[in-house]
């Protein structure tokens, strides 16, 4: 096997540095167009293939991304592993602007999202009980770490569908009730489908704001959150940039992310609707074609 990474880049991380014969190439899905193009090259050796995932100049709300078509996209390119980096606010006070969270659970609170790839005619049910994987999100915590940026590993993020920030009573009760730790709107459903397609997933959460919950700094502000963006996203493409040093050599995953669809399919392959397996052909082939 060759290993890829696949980087989705969200608000403030448009662009990634250092790429060998870097390009932007177009990649077409049977679930529409991802985002925008898709900057793929070499880093230190490991291929790499990096998507905005609001596109460049931030066309798409987090409701209008194009999820399915983002992991399909990648999935075609054969991206084995994809490191998630999006920006989010605080419901700790240990975690701080300008802080990172590697997240390792979700509640999902969104509403208006295709969440899978699969649908009548053709139906599975992956598992969901540890969202991340547990080695990718370790190197991600190492690779933080070694920018010198204040890292917290593990923290369970609240996918909300926005586009607009949480009300008071929401953000308590989140906090408070529910015991998240961070708040984002775009991680959910790409989580699910990369489960769904069989590429490990870990979330990289920068921290930028104490939510609407925190007494001493009130409602989102949208110019902090600006200013704090900017430094973040130096430490993001540091980040990035040290993880293929920490790789190392192509291996199965050791949770089983890249045979998440073993005894997912449910449909009777007699009873299977060929349309939708034709669209299902990066993203579940490996079971359907066998």
């Amino acid at each position: 096997m060759e290993r890829m990474i696949g980087v989705i880049g969200g608000s403030g991380v448009y662009e990634i540095d250092g790429l060998e014969d870097g390009t932007w190439v177009t990649v077409e899905t049977p679930w529409g167009p991802p985002s925008d193009e898709i900057f793929t090259g070499t880093l230190d050796g490991v291929k790499m293939a990096f998507l905005p995932r609001h596109g460049r100049g931030h066309v798409h709300t987090p409701t209008t991304v194009p999820y399915r078509a983002n992991i399909d996209a990648l999935k075609r390119l054969g991206v084995t592993d994809i490191i998630s980096v999006s920006a989010t606010g605080s419901f700790r006070e240990e975690i701080a602007p300008g802080d990172f969270v590697i997240v390792d659970q979700f509640i999902d609170r969104t509403v208006n999202r295709e969440k899978s790839f699969f649908s009548s005619g053709c139906v599975a049910h992956v598992s969901l009980a540890h969202p991340t994987c547990e080695r990718l999100s370790g190197l991600a915590y190492e690779a933080a770490r070694s920018t010198g940026v204040t890292v917290h590993m593990g923290g369970t993020y609240l996918a909300m569908e926005g586009p607009q920030f949480s009300t008071l009573a929401e953000s308590k009760m989140y906090r408070d009730v529910w015991g998240c730790d961070v708040i984002g709107m775009t991680n959910m459903p790409e989580a699910k489908l990369a489960r769904e397609a069989e590429i490990c997933y870990a979330s990289v959460a920068m921290v930028t704001d104490y939510d609407s919950w925190h007494p001493d700094h009130g409602e989102v502000d949208i110019n902090a959150i600006i200013a704090t963006l900017g430094a973040n996203t130096t430490h993001a493409k540091d980040l990035i940039a040290a993880l293929p040093a920490l790789m190392g050599k192509p291996e199965p995953c050791p949770n089983g992310c890249d045979h998440a669809l073993d005894f997912a399919i449910m449909t009777a392959p007699e009873k299977r609707d060929p349309d939708l397996v034709a669209k299902l052909d990066a993203v579940a082939g490996r079971v359907l074609k066998g």
